[in-house]
């Protein structure tokens, strides 16, 4: 299975991804979603939640790309393929999803410098 450790790289791109807004949210000390919230995903979790999530993921992440048994390589293309399919996907899936919660998808055009007299 050749292809198995592909699969784990851009897993590991979907984990290191959603590890990255977590993380930053929680050491900026704003509150964020998280599974942990109520309702999961949609409500808001502390800081300090955040944090322990988006660490989570890193070494989840971490975890698929070094631990899997694979040879991870930056210079063998499939390797960055991989990851980098899992990394723009799950980025893409991200922004429309905290997007709902943040104005992200539709941004108000009076909220902008422009936009204000």
């Amino acid at each position: 299975m050749q292809w198995l450790p592909d699969v784990y790289y851009f897993l590991g791109g979907i984990f290191l991804t959603n590890a990255v807004p977590h993380f930053v949210n929680g050491v900026s000390g704003r509150p964020f979603q998280s599974p942990f919230a109520n309702p999961p995903g949609r409500g808001l979790s502390s800081s300090t939640a955040n944090v322990i999530w988006g660490s989570i993921n890193a070494v989840a992440g971490y975890a698929l790309l070094c631990l899997t048994g694979g040879e991870f390589s930056f210079k063998n293309t499939n390797d960055i393929v991989a990851l980098g399919l899992g990394i723009f996907l799950s980025a893409l899936f991200l922004a429309r999803y905290f997007g709902r919660f943040h104005g992200g998808n539709a941004p108000n055009k009076s909220d902008s410098p422009e936009g204000k007299a």
